[in-house]
């Protein structure tokens, strides 16, 4: 009999384990302080190469931090001045802080990361650029450090928040292949413990954090890629917080078993040509042209359920820099297709326009695990294609940004607006992945990280935003809200933050966060 029962349970435990969730999973998952958090898929934790995701902010600490209004303020710094004379910070830093491995933070840890981040010519990195204008770092003592700079740049606070790295375990590395990318060593508030590809990465809180230790003892990332199944999850209990899109979300508003959160985010949805493919080479006018044929209100309500606003400038969402005095290519066919025919532009027997015997096709590529932007790129396409456009979807596994012709891009600035435009933007600048190319809004960028002045530096941004609606380096579509789904056992969340790209920076107060169950 007891053979049967042995027999029974192995295969009750088989079951179990084929579903996807063990008797030992779900009992630790209710018996202890752990949260279970939806996430991408990583390569690399190191928060140099990652910006985009939210363990590197857990893991690491930056010289300073951004606030609840989006404001930097010290964070291994314990103070700073700044001598405008000798355009120089003097960071003091605050004493008796470990790195996760138990060795001591200091003053050398900071200038390793920003001459890596500088001199380092074998890194490749998005975000170099925002850090070309230091020109010197200098160590007072183990507590104090300098960093000059070239010329002003009033954005350099910002960059500051970058994770700072160990000095004691990259000097000397490669930083692009290092195995510290899967096993990183920081400072903040979590400390990673394990990652198991394809499946979850732990992190455990820091009990010697500096500062207010958090309170929820472990997270588990759970690698759900694809949005439906983060949905079907959420339902079923098996992650507590998940960012979802507008649709899935949708399913839990009216649900007392969960708990929705809607942050504002900076996060937009644009239609980014590669200004290197021979299609765009040659048709780059047609960027001022086909943004009429779009009725971005129709796709927001068709894909986001209405949760979005009209997109018309990467820094429209900034309420000091935004200009809405700019062309914002409002759905207009008629004046769309007057437009087509002073460029020559006719349509053919099958309603595609043409010109000198070529149709007006292109295509666009959308990641497969993204069937938000899936959905958006086809209404999009069929819009186009009533326009006498041809938009070919390619859903794809991996974008490569050398062939493809365009690409449905997401992109966010939520802090100040350098961060994102003049990588983005500035020509052969390090992020700028669609090639703009536009000498008048680089002039215009320059001024606007350089200038001092808040009226000049608005003057400055205006005339970027204008230059730039009218050589547009995007056809603008969406900002989109940043929902995500939760346990109501999950308590302590903020949406006071504006939130980033994909909606990241929803944990910048996890220390708050707990959990009643």
């Amino acid at each position: 009999m007891s053979k049967i029962f042995t027999t029974l349970g192995i295969l009750l435990c088989s079951l179990l384990f084929l579903a996807g969730c063990s008797t030992e999973n779900t009992t630790s998952k209710k018996d202890n302080n752990t949260l279970t958090y939806a996430s991408t898929d990583y390569t690399t934790i190191n928060p140099i190469l990652n910006t985009h995701d939210e363990l590197p902010d857990i893991i690491f600490s930056g010289l300073m931090t951004y606030d609840a209004t989006g404001n930097p303020i010290p964070e291994l710094a314990e103070s700073y001045t700044y001598d405008a004379d000798n355009l120089s910070y003097t960071f003091k830093l605050r004493p008796n802080i470990k790195w996760h491995d138990g060795k001591d933070f200091s003053a050398e840890d900071v200038k390793f990361t920003l001459d890596v981040l500088t001199k380092d010519k074998t890194l490749s990195a998005s975000i170099t650029d925002n850090y070309k204008d230091i020109s010197e770092v200098n160590i007072i003592d183990n507590n104090t450090i300098t960093i000059k700079l070239k010329q002003p740049n009033v954005a350099i606070l910002d960059y500051l928040t970058i994770g700072i790295l160990p000095k004691h375990l990259l000097e000397g590395k490669d930083l692009m292949t290092d195995s510290f990318n899967q096993h990183p060593i920081g400072t903040g508030r979590y400390k990673f413990e394990s990652w198991t590809p394809g499946q979850n990465i732990i992190v455990s809180k820091n009990e010697n954090y500096y500062k207010h230790v958090p309170k929820i003892d472990k997270i588990i990332f759970k690698i759900v890629p694809d949005e439906n199944a983060r949905a079907l999850q959420v339902k079923s209990g098996e992650l507590d917080l998940a960012w979802l899109n507008a649709q899935n979300t949708k399913k839990f508003r009216n649900d007392d078993n969960f708990s929705v959160y809607d942050f504002t985010t900076a996060d937009y949805r644009a239609i980014a040509p590669n200004f290197n493919s021979p299609f765009w080479q040659k048709h780059s006018e047609l960027m001022s042209v086909l943004g009429y044929a779009l009725d971005k209100q129709a796709i927001i309500d068709a894909t986001l359920g209405g949760q979005g606003e009209i997109a018309y400038s990467p820094i429209q969402l900034n309420s000091i820099y935004n200009n809405p005095n700019i062309n914002h290519y409002d759905y207009n066919p008629e004046l769309f297709a007057q437009k087509m025919k002073a460029l020559g532009w006719q349509k053919g027997s099958d309603g595609i326009y043409e010109k000198n015997g070529e149709r007006l096709s292109f295509s666009v590529d959308v990641r497969e695990n993204e069937e938000e932007r899936i959905d958006i790129t086809n209404v999009a396409s069929q819009q186009f294609k009533n326009a006498g456009v041809e938009m070919k979807v390619n859903i794809v596994q991996k974008l490569d940004w050398n062939t493809l012709e365009a690409f449905l891009i997401g992109q966010a600035a939520p802090f100040d607006p350098d961060n994102g435009t003049y990588v983005l933007f500035v020509n052969n600048a390090s992020g700028n992945y669609t090639h703009y190319n536009n000498p008048q809004a680089d002039k215009y960028l320059i001024q606007a990280r350089e200038e001092l002045d808040i009226n000049k530096r608005k003057l400055a941004y205006a005339n970027f935003q204008k230059e730039w609606a009218d050589n547009p380096a995007y056809i603008m579509i969406a900002y989109l809200k940043g929902n995500y789904v939760a346990t109501p056992a999950l308590k302590g969340l903020s949406t006071e933050r504006i939130l980033g790209h994909h909606a990241v920076g929803v944990m910048w107060n996890i220390e708050d966060w707990y959990l009643e169950r």
